[in-house]
């Protein structure tokens, strides 16, 4: 057992009830990208705007036609060390609610239950106008019906079921519209621009208030959703321990920080 092992099990040891908010470093073992680099960084281009998504026609079938790419590998992804050990943590007693920035399901997959889907679920779309929830499956069928000259062609992943598909003529890209209505369909996640809903923001409020210590998995707290918590944490004097490789925004306020990769020092951790 490493040093880092044993300042690890330490901190649950003396803080059992723990708040844990996971991010992107959580699941690039499952074969999903991660946005930032070791600075906490961009990696690539920022993520579409709600506004311009709901407001611009080509920039949706952009979207649309990169999910149809993406979705084939990460609608197949499977959960890591990381999640497995979060979901042991939790049947021993130790996580009070696991909050997550992740959109990928990936927590409840590996058996979590007391989960919060702080920015959705890509595995769910909603149409924008009569509220009607579909399957993301369901819309991988129409997408590919509708567009079967783009079926065979192929692109890197990207974070979040995005695929590096480029130099295309979007336009001619028939985005998926809602069957019962017409509507606008929206991945049912939070995009840049958006709100988080205030019921999840007041449930994770709650659940990190009744902790007495917090336990960052894979993020580097860059998005304010996420570094409200760290925050929140060091007002009410509640210790915070980051197991993250890289650079974090709540650096100063961290009472311990793993500078490891989440499968290995989560695994290490339950072994």
């Amino acid at each position: 057992m490493t040093v880092n092992d044993t300042a690890l099990q330490d901190f649950i040891a003396r803080h059992p009830r723990l708040f844990v908010l996971t991010g992107a470093g959580c699941s690039t073992d499952s074969g999903i990208p991660d946005y930032r680099d070791a600075t906490g960084g961009w990696k690539r281009s920022p993520p579409m705007t709600y506004q311009v998504f709901m407001g611009d026609p080509v920039a949706r079938a952009r979207y649309w036609a990169r999910s149809m790419i993406g979705w084939r590998s990460f609608g197949r992804a499977r959960y890591n060390a990381a999640h497995a050990a979060l979901a042991r943590l939790e049947q021993q007693g130790h996580i009070a609610l696991l909050v997550t920035q992740n959109v990928d399901g990936l927590h409840q997959a590996a058996g979590s239950t007391r989960v919060l889907d702080l920015h959705g679920r890509l595995d769910r779309v909603r149409c924008m106008s009569c509220e009607r929830v579909i399957p993301r499956p369901d819309v991988q069928v129409m997408l590919e019906s509708a567009n079967s000259e783009w079926v065979h062609l192929a692109a890197s992943d990207a974070p979040d079921g995005d695929a590096d598909l480029d130099h295309q003529d979007f336009s001619q890209f028939r985005e998926p519209r809602c069957e019962a209505c017409g509507g606008i369909l929206k991945p049912d996640v939070v995009f840049f621009g958006e709100t988080v809903p205030r019921e999840r923001i007041e449930q994770a409020i709650s659940a990190l208030e009744s902790a007495d210590g917090m336990l960052v998995v894979g993020s580097s707290l860059m998005v304010h959703s996420g570094y409200r918590y760290a925050q929140m944490a060091a007002r009410l004097g509640i210790p915070i321990c980051a197991v993250n490789l890289g650079q974090t925004r709540a650096d100063d306020l961290l009472t311990l920080k793993v500078q490891q990769s989440c499968s290995v020092a989560l695994e290490a951790l339950v072994a």
